[in-house]
């Protein structure tokens, strides 16, 4: 069974962190692609734009929509079903993102859905 983990890009990589994956649409500012290690950036599976946008206007207060819409986004992208089957095969798995806020962003939504399975 694969264990997943949570990171922000910014924090130092690990051997522990297994296979890497960035799953934010956009490149993380500040970090060239000689810095940034990652195994693999699925920025298809990423929350479409202008729900990103929208949730990023007031990200606390509109938690519990965004999910749900995301989640809905998620159910229908074929991108995150092959994922979804390409890292179970994986041992660990860390999901990379660039948002300052741990508690609300795309790949807590990610986590919450792999980590069911």
């Amino acid at each position: 069974m694969t264990q997943y983990r949570l990171k922000r890009v910014y924090d130092e990589p690990s051997p522990n962190d297994g296979f890497r994956v960035y799953i934010d649409r956009l490149w993380p500012r500040g970090l060239s692609h000689e810095t940034f290690h990652y195994d693999l950036w699925e920025k298809d599976i990423a929350p479409s734009t202008e729900l990103r946008e929208w949730f990023h206007a007031d990200p606390t207060k509109r938690w519990p929509k965004f999910k749900s819409l995301y989640i809905a986004e998620l159910s229908t992208n074929q991108s995150f079903a092959a994922l979804s089957h390409l890292l179970a095969l994986k041992d660990v798995v860390t999901l990379l993102y660039s948002s300052r806020d741990s508690e609300h962003n795309n790949a807590v939504v990610v986590y919450n859905l792999l980590s069911k399975d």
